[in-house]
């Protein structure tokens, strides 16, 4: 507080002119709550989510479910049996804790968790293909946000990459014809963020499964978000989900838990009790490992699918749950309430996606607040909200912004109203 308001006072002498008077003071205190909320705003700070983007990356992907951060709250906050087996009084397994529920779950005969699905796929291709071929195929060398690209991975993990099939299309045959004496490895990967559409061809996980059991060589499937349930009942394009693949016999099969697992950053491998034991004693296994906060807040998210209560209680299914009627008298209300001297507000229907990587091109019909700013940019409107506190993402199209309900539980409407009067 002491140096923001010494940098600001100091700032404004330099700037002065000889003679000038001072600024009134107070356009100094709005400078200094300016400067603090820029200072504020570098460390991690709750954001209300306007923009109609789910699994919004930059926003933290999947809110937690409550059970989760209380479970985050309840481990965290002091000591638990992590790697202590209550019933010998010896060490136990981390791992362990998570097990049985993804056993349960995904009708695998083992599992494992890491750190992040990248970390997954490393794991993998160190224990399974350094030195070593991988076969996938052309059309899935696939690139997501941040620069992760398959292809380095694979240099980086010491395995060798052999393309087999053309961009749109690869048969059972490409595959077969790429075995080697050196191949370690048959390999599929989700096309999270694109589509090939058209005249297409693509391997089916029970035929690629059964040329990996007759070769005697592993197979992996990269599922990305990793759906544990179906989603065309919320109107979505139909994927597959992890049991789907465990059953059509795919040995491996890795995916996130913070995108449509709704849970934390994790990266999840379920498969072969052989499989996954010979990934348990891999060293880089150590650099990967998850905390006990992650570990209890995935566990929690996992029972919630167990009991039946997944559609209510995890906040990704929720949202996909709410019908548009339910949105729009939501946002009639709400706009009757926004006071109207600087902003034009009106309800409009528009789209939002799943995003973080799933479904990408699906869209989701939903309703959003349209505030148009009366003396100044969208842009500049936009940059107020997020200056608030919570900050308020929303996204500018036309002379508007656009603040989507569907990424905004109707508890925080109380929150929402207030950001916006203090903005306009």
């Amino acid at each position: 507080m002491k140096a923001a308001v010494t940098a600001t006072l100091e700032a404004v002498r330099r700037s002065l002119p000889a003679g000038a008077q001072a600024p009134p003071y107070e356009m100094l205190v709005a400078r200094i709550e300016h400067e603090l909320a820029r200072e504020e705003a570098r460390g991690l700070v709750e954001v209300l989510n306007g923009t109609g983007i789910l699994l919004h990356t930059n926003l933290g992907r999947a809110p937690l479910p409550e059970p989760a951060t209380a479970a985050i709250a309840q481990i965290a906050g002091g000591y638990s049996n992590l790697e202590y087996d209550l019933e010998t009084g010896m060490r136990g397994s981390r791992y362990a804790r998570l097990t049985s529920l993804l056993r349960e779950l995904t009708g695998a005969q083992d599992a494992l968790v890491v750190n992040n699905n990248a970390a997954a796929i490393l794991l993998v291709l160190d224990t399974f293909a350094k030195g070593r071929e991988v076969v996938v195929s052309r059309n899935q060398l696939i690139e997501i946000g941040g620069g992760f690209r398959l292809p380095d991975v694979l240099a980086r993990s010491g395995a060798v990459l052999v393309e087999v099939g053309a961009t749109n299309k690869v048969y059972l045959d490409d595959f077969a014809r790429a075995l080697s004496p050196r191949t370690a490895l048959l390999m599929r990967s989700h096309t999270s963020n694109y589509r090939i559409e058209g005249f297409v061809a693509d391997v089916d996980p029970r035929d690629l499964a059964e040329l990996g059991r007759r070769c005697g060589i592993p197979t992996l499937e990269d599922l990305g978000s990793g759906a544990l349930v179906d989603l065309a009942q919320f109107g979505l394009p139909r994927e597959p989900t992890v049991r789907e693949i465990v059953d059509a016999g795919i040995e491996m099969v890795s995916f996130s838990g913070d995108k449509l697992l709704g849970g934390p950053q994790a990266g999840i491998i379920v498969g072969s009790s052989v499989a996954i034991k010979r990934l348990r004693t891999n060293p880089l296994l150590r650099a990967l490992r998850v905390d006990k906060a992650t570990i209890a807040a995935l566990a929690a998210t996992l029972r919630l699918y167990l009991d039946g209560s997944w559609r209510a209680r995890i906040p990704l299914y929720r949202m996909l749950a709410t019908g548009v009627e339910e949105l729009l008298a939501r946002a009639s209300g709400l706009a009757a309430r926004i006071d109207r001297a600087r902003l034009d507000v009106s309800v409009v229907q528009t789209t939002a996606f799943t995003g973080g990587g799933a479904l990408p091109l699906a869209p989701i019909p939903s309703v959003a607040l349209a505030l148009s700013p009366r003396t100044e940019a969208p842009n500049t409107f936009a940059a107020r909200l997020r200056a608030q506190r919570p900050p308020l993402v929303g996204r500018v199209e036309e002379r508007a912004v656009l603040v989507d309900l569907r990424t905004l539980p109707p508890e925080r409407d109380e929150d929402l109203i207030t950001v916006i009067g203090a903005a306009a």
